[in-house]
């Protein structure tokens, strides 16, 4: 890390949006602990997808708090948020300080193994500010993350680890993809926390 830069997190992305990876912003004990307390008191629903018609109830549980009872409306289904838990707001200053970004409402997404993932997607929902940052907290299992170039295809991908954060912003959503490929190496659980602007 060059000590003179003053941005030592590089973009990870050769154009067209900035992503920037902070690696593990929390001791293992520290996220080991947040990660218990998630999986047991978080409000965990299946999530469900409208796919051609079709609604589909999901392995992978999410769970939906912010700053006031926000809608948010993705996959064709509509949520509405709770109330922030002190857990949830803990996290949110840690990646606030850390990130220079402000958020006001965050999704949580549980992972039971590595077989359940997320498809290519982008968030780009209306419910939310355009160009903000999206931060991205991970606990648990690591896993691969990858992002893919809605013209070029172009391809990047790297694993998350436990405690760590990832910061998507700016043309990001506009252009890029971004997915969560299944795997059968990982057997352990992973709750990733999208933290997000909805503008009311």
């Amino acid at each position: 890390m060059d000590l003179f830069d003053p941005s030592p997190i590089a973009n990870m992305l050769p154009i067209d949006g900035e992503v920037r990876y902070y690696g593990s912003i929390l001791d293992p004990k520290s996220a080991d602990h947040y990660f218990d307390h998630l999986l047991t008191n978080s409000r965990w629903e299946n999530d469900q997808v409208l796919i051609f018609g079709k609604l589909i109830v999901t392995k992978r549980k999410v769970a939906w708090y912010g700053d006031e009872p926000f809608q948010y409306t993705y996959s064709k289904t509509t949520k509405l948020a709770l109330p922030w838990t002190k857990e949830l707001l803990e996290l949110k200053e840690i990646v606030e300080n850390k990130s220079g970004e402000t958020f006001n409402s965050c999704l949580l997404n549980l992972y039971h193994t590595g077989e359940e993932g997320m498809s290519w997607h982008s968030d780009d929902e209306k419910d939310l500010k355009k160009n903000a940052a999206i931060g991205s907290l991970s606990l648990g299992a690591a896993r691969k993350f990858s992002f893919r170039h809605k013209v070029t295809n172009h391809t990047i991908s790297l694993v998350l680890e436990n405690g760590s954060l990832l910061i998507m912003k700016d043309q990001t959503q506009a252009h890029w993809k971004h997915r969560l490929p299944p795997t059968k190496k990982v057997s352990t659980p992973r709750i990733n926390l999208t933290f997000r602007t909805i503008v009311s």
